[in-house]
């Protein structure tokens, strides 16, 4: 299974890939996380453990299996014979914009079974994290000192 979506934002890259790397955050800007716990300890890196609960969801870990800053990190979770692959991907733009893809891929031999369940729901949870990743962005963008 796989869900994606994409979304223009109008802020320099560096204030989006700050926004969306303080992952203890995101329940800020975004309704679809309620908590995230950094479990070995801040700022988020290419080693880093991560516990994340989200309403109407199991709390899962994952483990961030690629970091390359100011544009990608991935981070893996297992359970249940799923294998999920989170992607935050960052591409420059024209003049302080960026265009932010976000991402699950899920395999295992549970993936379509877990899809079909809980697929909805996963697509409603990218799409409030991309746009509440942009409200907070464009907001910190047009705030001096941002």
């Amino acid at each position: 299974m796989q869900f994606e979506t994409r979304i223009e934002i109008a802020a320099a890259r560096e204030q989006v890939w700050a926004t969306l790397i303080d992952v203890e955050r995101w329940h800020d800007w975004t309704k679809s996380v309620t908590g995230i716990e950094l479990l070995t300890g801040a700022p988020l890196s290419a080693s880093s453990r991560v516990r994340i609960k989200q309403p109407r969801l199991k709390a899962l870990e994952w483990d961030v299996t690629e970091f390359a800053p100011n544009e990608v990190f991935n981070w893996t979770s297992s359970t249940f014979g799923v294998t999920s692959v989170g992607s935050h991907r960052i591409t420059a733009g024209p003049a302080d914009r960026v265009t932010v893809t976000l991402a699950l891929h899920q395999t295992g031999f549970l993936a379509p079974l877990v899809g079909f369940l809980t697929g909805r729901l996963t697509r409603r949870y990218i799409d409030m994290e991309a746009n509440g990743l942009k409200a907070r962005s464009e907001a910190r963008a047009s705030t001096p000192g941002g």
